[in-house]
């Protein structure tokens, strides 16, 4: 037995006073509908209703139950309209894990705009540049930048992010420009740590590949911090554009090897596979390909 149906269907049937009434509004046969009643009084092990051959009424134990079931049923309704109020008007709290540098240099404004376009969502923004467990640790998605690995995520393309190589004029007029990748062998790397390939690179140019591995003064888990570090003269660093472009507009650095590619990685929205995308959280992924989308504004030449 159903035990919800035969709820919903005992409740109808007191209603409209009729079990030909209360079968018709559920589509199922009078037959079925007393067999369900049967089946409730049954499992309870009470009678509820009173039978004659004009009319049916409650017993004692039928009152009390129906209006328990009622307000069950009545509940169960407003939590249904209440689903599908959030799926189709985003509210409720929305929690996001950010990397750091790109979510102080980028998402600030995003999330201001976001949020007057979006009221009745709480945004919970937490930056770490560790890759957090979304559903251990409780977060609706979180923006990924890497190439992902296959896994239990879903993953949707937010933008491109180009990595370079830079040094500050300084440092160049020093150390000297690498004309080719094994040059930068010779040159003072300044690391960032949580890197898949710390002390290695690979850059592309047509057909060619180059394979280097690098040595260098400086380990950092923060990229901002090594930018900031390339900008004194310290050395070079392989950093995304996202990051730097300001810097590289000011002249305050300079790409090097830029005839030379490295493979592409891109900003993901990632989230948990195997259920329906709420609302909040589509609405959030929807505004960050729109703002930022294949062509970011970090990557649009200077007016």
């Amino acid at each position: 037995m159903d035990k919800l149906q035969a709820m919903q269907l005992f409740v109808r049937v007191v209603d409209s006073g009729s079990y030909t009434a209360a079968a018709d509004q559920m589509e199922i046969s009078r037959a079925l509908a007393s067999k369900l009643v049967q089946s409730l009084e049954d499992q309870l092990g009470v009678r509820l209703l009173h039978r004659t051959t004009r009319k049916l009424s409650l017993t004692e134990a039928g009152e009390r139950y129906y209006q328990r079931v009622s307000e069950i049923l009545g509940s169960l309704n407003e939590a249904e309209a209440l689903a599908a109020e959030l799926q189709a008007d985003p509210r409720g709290r929305l929690r996001v894990s950010a990397p750091m540098s790109f979510a102080i240099h980028h998402l600030g404004a995003a999330v201001a705009e976001f949020q007057q376009r979006h009221p009745r969502i709480e945004l919970e923004l937490t930056l770490n540049d560790r890759q957090v467990d979304l559903v251990e640790e409780g977060f609706d998605m979180a923006v990924r930048i890497a190439k992902l690995a296959d896994s239990s995520l879903v993953a949707r393309r937010i933008a491109p992010c180009r990595m370079l190589l830079a040094a500050s004029p300084d440092y160049l007029r020093r150390a000297g420009e690498p004309q080719h990748p094994q040059d930068l062998a010779a040159h003072n790397y300044l690391s960032y740590t949580l890197a898949a390939r710390r002390d290695e690179i690979v850059l592309v140019n047509d057909t060619e590949r180059e394979t280097v591995n690098l040595n260098g003064s400086l380990r950092v888990n923060n990229g901002d911090v090594i930018a900031s570090a390339a900008a004194a003269g310290l050395g070079f660093c392989i950093s995304p554009s996202f990051l730097i472009w300001q810097r590289l507009q000011r002249g305050e650095l300079v790409q090097l090897l830029p005839q030379w590619q490295i493979p592409e990685i891109a900003v993901h929205a990632v989230y948990p596979a195997g259920r329906t995308l709420p609302a909040k959280t589509r609405s959030f992924i929807d505004y960050l390909v729109e703002r930022f989308g294949p062509e970011p504004y970090w990557d649009r030449p200077p007016h």
